[in-house]
Formats: C-alpha cells, sequence, structure tokens
C-alpha cells in the first residue's frame, strides 16, 4: 500500500485487526486487492460481528480438507491400495494442509526472511524430496492446526477488547425541528438534544437538561454500581440509563466520545511493542539463522565427513528445523500483552502499551498526590463543639441558614452536613460576605457572623473560653469555622478533606503485593498532610511542595527505588507524572488532559483499581517469563533428542504445536484475572 501513489503511510495492527492509512484513500475493493497475497480483506464491523471463525477461516478450511486427504491415505495405505494412488493422496494432503504455509514462507526464503513460516515450508519441501510422503503430509496437517488454534485463541483475546466498541449504539433517538428522529450517530452534531429512554444505552456523551435516573457507566468507568444524574451531570456514550428518561445535550461527536477514545488508545496500546517483546524479536532475528545453519551442517557434515547415510541425516536435520522453528518464543509475549490490556479496558482501566504494563508490573515505590487522589478534594464537617448553651443541631441550623447564601467550599459543606442531619433551616437577612474571612447576617433577628478565627480575633470576641479546643482541632489538622458574634463564640465546626473510603484498603493491598514505599506529596501545610497521611497510612509525607517540588520529590525517590508511579490527577500533577517510570492518572472518564497525559488512567475515581491493576501487570511479568522459559527448555530439550536421532517429525512437530498452544493459553489466563 505505501507504495501506491498518493499513499503518504500504511499501518496494520493485527491486535485491533485495523488499518491506517495516511493520504490518498482506498477503497475496500483496492485493499483486498493489495492484501489478497497475505489473505488480508476489509470486512465491515458488522459483517466481521457476525462471521464464523471456523467457517471463515481459510487455514481451518484448508486444515479440515487436509485431514480428509490424511484420513484417505491412511486407509488407502491400510488396504494395500497401488503405491501411486497413497502417495498420490498423501501429497494432496501435505499441498492442500501447507499451501498457507509456503504461500508465506517461499516469498520469505526468497528475500532471506527466515521466519517460522520459511522453515515449515523447508521441513516440509524436503521430507517429500526424500520419499517421506506420510511425515510431510502429517506435518503440514499438524501445522495448519496448530494455526487454526493460534489465530483462534488471538481471536478470543481481540473479541474480549472489540466487545467495548459494542457497547455504545450506532443510532441515537434527537430532537430536531421539535420532532423526535432516530439518526446515525455519525449524524448526530454538538449541540443536538438526545432522548434516552429507561433501560437504553447512551449513544454519546453529553451532559443532561433534564430528567432524573441512575446510569451504569461501566463501560466506561469499570464500576458497576450506578451513579444518579440530574440536570447539569456528565453522562458518557455507552453507559447504560436506569429507570429514569433523560434528554441530553450532545457535547462530543460519535468518534470523539470517552468510550471511543479508550477504544483507539487501547488498539494503540496494542501496536507498541513491550520491552520483552523487542527483546524476543531480536533473539529470535539470530537464533532462526543460527538453527538454519546447524540444520545445513546436520545435513551434510555426517554424510560427507563420517559417511553416514544422506537421507537419514536429511531428515534429523528437517526434524531439527521444526522442532527449533521459533513459534511459541514469538507468541509468548504479544498475547499476554493483549490479554492483559483487554482484561484492565474491561475493567475500566487504560493502560497505553506493553511497556507501560511491564513497568508498572516492576514498580517499587509509588507516589501520590493528596488532594482529590487519596482524599474526595470536598471539605467535609467532621465535628461540631457547641460552646454555650444553644444545642449542636441549633447552631448547624444557625450556619446552615448563613452560609447557604454563599458559594465557598466550606460553606457548602456545612449546608451539604445539615442536609444530611435533617436540621431545619432558618431564614437569614441582611447577608454581607467579608472576602477571605467570613460573613455576617441576622437569623431570627440576632446578628451573627461565621468565618475564621481571624475574622473574630479582628472583631475582638472573647477567645479565651475557645481557644484550647481552636488549638486542638488545628493541630489535628482541621480547619476550622467559627460562629458566633462580637461578644462570644457560640460553636466550632471543624472541617477536614474527606479521606476517600478505598484509600487506606488501596494502600494496604500495594503493600501485601510488594510496593516497598508509598508516599504523600502535597502542597497543603505539614499539620493536614499528616492527619490525612496518618488516615490512609501511607509510609511517608511531604508537605507544602508547589509543583517544581513535586517533580524533584519524584526524582528523588526514583534515584533512590529506581521505578517509581506517580498517581494524580492528570492536570495539576502533569509534571510529576511525566517524571515517574509510570504516570497514573485517577478519574479519567470526561478528563481529556489525563487520556493524553497520563501511562496509565483509573477511568473512576476509585483507587482500589489500582492495586488490582499492579497484580494485573505482575501476572503478566510473571507469564511472560514462564513462556519464555517453556519455549527455550522446550526447544533446547527438543533439539538435544535430535542428535541421538531419536526425534522424529511427528514428533518434532507436536512437540512444536504442543509449546505453541500452551504458551497462548497460558497467556490467555490473564483475562480472568479480576479486581
Amino acid at each position: 500500500m505505501k507504495k501506491v501513489p498518493g499513499v503518504v503511510d500504511a499501518r496494520v495492527n493485527f491486535g485491533a485487526s485495523k488499518i491506517t492509512i495516511v493520504g490518498k484513500r482506498l477503497s475496500p475493493a483496492e485493499i483486498n486487492r493489495l492484501g489478497a497475497f497475505d489473505d488480508i480483506r476489509v470486512v465491515r464491523e458488522d459483517e466481521e460481528r457476525n462471521a464464523h471463525f471456523w467457517l471463515g477461516n481459510r487455514q481451518v478450511r484448508l486444515t479440515a480438507l487436509s485431514l480428509g486427504f490424511l484420513l484417505l491415505a491412511l486407509l488407502s495405505q491400510g488396504l494395500d491400495a497401488p503405491s501411486p494412488l497413497t502417495i498420490g493422496l498423501f501429497l494432496l494432503a501435505t499441498v492442500v494442509g501447507g499451501w498457507e504455509t509456503a504461500r508465506k514462507g517461499f516469498p520469505g526464503l526468497l528475500k532471506l526472511q527466515f521466519d517460522m513460516n520459511g522453515l515449515m515450508t523447508v521441513a516440509v519441501t524436503g521430507a517429500v524430496a526424500i520419499g517421506y510422503w506420510e511425515e510431510a503430509a502429517v506435518v503440514a496437517f499438524l501445522f495448519g492446526v496448530s494455526e487454526s488454534l493460534q489465530a483462534y485463541t488471538v481471536a478470543q483475546a481481540r473479541r474480549s477488547l472489540k466487545s467495548l466498541t459494542e457497547w455504545a449504539p450506532r443510532e441515537a433517538a434527537v430532537l430536531r425541528d421539535g420532532k423526535e428522529r432516530v439518526l446515525p450517530v455519525e449524524e448526530v452534531a454538538i449541540g443536538d438534544i438526545m432522548r434516552v429512554k429507561p433501560g437504553e444505552k447512551l449513544a454519546m456523551d453529553g451532559v443532561v437538561v433534564a430528567g432524573r435516573s441512575t446510569v451504569n457507566q461501566a463501560a466506561v468507568t469499570g464500576e458497576s454500581v450506578p451513579v444518579t444524574v440530574e440536570p447539569d451531570s456528565e453522562v458518557f456514550a455507552g453507559s447504560i440509563n436506569g429507570e429514569g428518561a433523560l434528554e441530553v445535550r450532545v457535547t462530543k461527536r460519535a468518534e470523539d466520545t470517552t468510550l471511543a477514545r479508550i477504544i483507539a488508545l487501547v488498539e494503540e496500546a496494542q501496536e507498541q511493542r513491550a520491552p520483552t517483546q523487542a527483546f524476543v524479536d531480536r533473539f529470535a532475528k539470530y537464533y532462526t539463522p543460527a538453527i538454519i545453519l546447524l540444520a545445513l551442517g546436520m545435513a551434510l557434515i555426517p554424510p560427507l565427513v563420517f559417511r553416514a547415510p544422506w537421507f537419514s541425516s536429511i531428515y534429523d536435520a528437517l526434524a531439527l528445523l521444526i522442532v527449533a522453528c521459533p513459534c511459541a518464543l514469538v507468541v509468548s509475549t504479544p498475547v499476554a500483552v493483549v490479554s492483559a490490556i483487554g482484561n484492565a479496558a474491561h475493567r475500566g482501566v487504560l493502560i497505553k502499551g506493553g511497556l507501560h504494563l511491564e513497568n508498572l508490573g516492576s514498580l517499587k515505590a509509588i507516589a501520590f498526590d493528596k488532594t482529590g487522589t487519596l482524599t474526595r478534594g470536598e471539605p467535609v464537617v467532621t465535628e461540631i463543639i457547641p460552646c454555650g448553651e444553644v444545642s449542636e443541631r441549633e447552631v448547624l441550623a444557625i450556619a446552615a441558614a448563613m452560609e447557604a447564601r454563599s458559594e465557598h467550599p466550606l460553606a457548602r459543606a456545612i449546608v451539604g452536613h445539615a442536609r444530611e442531619k435533617n436540621a431545619l433551616f432558618k431564614e437569614a437577612r441582611d447577608f454581607e460576605a467579608n472576602p477571605g474571612l467570613g460573613a455576617r447576617a441576622v437569623v431570627e433577628g440576632k446578628a451573627y457572623w461565621i468565618g475564621s478565627p481571624r475574622l473574630f480575633e479582628e472583631m475582638g470576641t472573647p477567645m479565651e473560653g475557645v481557644r484550647r479546643a481552636l488549638e486542638d482541632l488545628q493541630e489535628r489538622g482541621r480547619t476550622v469555622v467559627l460562629l458566633g458574634d462580637s461578644r462570644e463564640v457560640i460553636a466550632l465546626f471543624a472541617l477536614a478533606d474527606a479521606v476517600r473510603d478505598s484509600a487506606k484498603r488501596a494502600l494496604s493491598q500495594l503493600k501485601r503485593i510488594g510496593v516497598d514505599k508509598t508516599v504523600m506529596l502535597t502542597g497543603d501545610h505539614a499539620v493536614t498532610a499528616r492527619a490525612v497521611a496518618e488516615a490512609v497510612g501511607v509510609d511517608e509525607y511531604r508537605a507544602e511542595l508547589l509543583p517544581e517540588g513535586k517533580v524533584e520529590a519524584v526524582k528523588e525517590l526514583r534515584n533512590t527505588y529506581r521505578r517509581i508511579g506517580m498517581v494524580g490527577d492528570g492536570i495539576n500533577d502533569a509534571p510529576a507524572m511525566a517524571v515517574a517510570t509510570t504516570g497514573i492518572a485517577m478519574g479519567g472518564a470526561g478528563t481529556d488532559a489525563a487520556l493524553e497525559t497520563a501511562d496509565i488512567v483509573l477511568m473512576a475515581d476509585d483507587l482500589s483499581k489500582l492495586p488490582f491493576t499492579v497484580r494485573l501487570s505482575r501476572a503478566a511479568l510473571r507469564i511472560i517469563k514462564q513462556n519464555i522459559a517453556f519455549s527455550l527448555i522446550t526447544k533446547f530439550a527438543a533439539v538435544y533428542l535430535v542428535f541421538p536421532g531419536w526425534l522424529t517429525l511427528w514428533l518434532a512437530i507436536f512437540a512444536d504445536m504442543g509449546a505453541t498452544l500452551l504458551v497462548t493459553l497460558n497467556s490467555l489466563r490473564l483475562i480472568r484475572i479480576r479486581p
């Protein structure tokens, strides 16, 4: 395709079974013509979904036909039929079973590119040349079986990813000119109002403009617990609407939805080679020619030097070619990487390539941002201390009446707490805000002030009675809001950024699975940092850091532990995440910056996904190492059996096929790992 005038570049992603062509637009017919030699053809997505693997795969059909000819040949042999008939049937079984292999192998041999197809082609051709018709037919058939089963297991891993693409509907009900029209998602424009009935999937990203419901966002965030949505709530394509009807204003085109971008990024991730895969490819590059030279030596040296029989020497050389074929070694890494990345995507974790998968599995230390990562990023009331005769419920009602007029985060926390406690709201009049200090209002005919301790000190309010309680709360890292007037303080409200429910559990799980060091990096003052650090259980905390301070801290940790992860919100912490071995963003759903900057994205605001992802990465590393070790041990053991002449062509192909299938099935175990 690259040679076609007007085509700038072309890339095939086998993991996602997609081709990307840059430049001239080629028709499906042109692509099919160019891809015919390698049996690559373009199909519509719905055709592919409905295609039956065993019936639609040419390798499978030819292998089945080869089996038929092989059984007829063996029957002919058993019935003592004329020799030419038996040999002809064996040759038919060989040609049909080995057709796909030879079609790919011969061009490579002509270019001196020795891959597994080339090795098998030489082996089968050699067996026919020395008259081993039966062995040639069996080897061609068994290699066809191996290729078919391998293609099937890879298709299973690929299907795990492709099921993501089927989450979002292809049509949407949209209001146009006062009428509801069902349109293909490609025709839906930004700003259109989309109607979503109870139980339907959302076709586009958008913002709710009418209606209230619960929405299951598992396809995007991996979180199966439905979230409540109402006007101004953000919703994502692929989410399932609950019991209420919704009207949603579309904010992104079909190709830009969060789900579409997740799929695109996962597909790109499959194209990126893991370091282990790069090593295996380099190893195979030298290993294969070395085996060919060794086989050539086995075929020529014994007859020429030791006067051994030509036929047995060539036979042993062919057996060596087959058994030394690096099939299992070559598939040892990519199937594991595709399986792990696909599994993570289903659980709401986006891993952007084999490199990041391997890096995460080998992390020794992980640094965490505080606000929005270990904490919710929203203050909550932790304690109310009435100082006079007024009850806790009464002071909460007065404070909520005043703070209901303010937009400050601390004000919203007090109002939210009052709603939770069902405190009876009073009416506040003559509200005056004093920016940076607090506010004044009249409640039930009496003037009150609410705000920071500094506000009351400036008013000259006596503080002796509350000083001890105030200092105690501040030492525990609480932000304190006072309620009172110029004569007295009637209540203290202690607020803190709430620690995430999942943070402490996630950190203890990381310790259990072998992360040596956890560190919290924050711009907050030391007292607050210490309180949060103790609550979540990090090994160390560093407070009052500017963004460049976080970068220096990550560099220092990297020098000590070599491999370090940085978990943040994907925006403020981008510099520190870039310096870390692996940058991990929290809450990527709806955050373009997180999707772009991080190496790994936890789509939900859920830290419990981090230990799962580290476990998955470590399992992937373990399985890749198992696969490589098993492949090499099997090969060397089989090669050793060649020299005494104990290895037949049949055993050789069984050893090769068995190793390849076991390695592939071992890799597919990664699909089953769950949080």
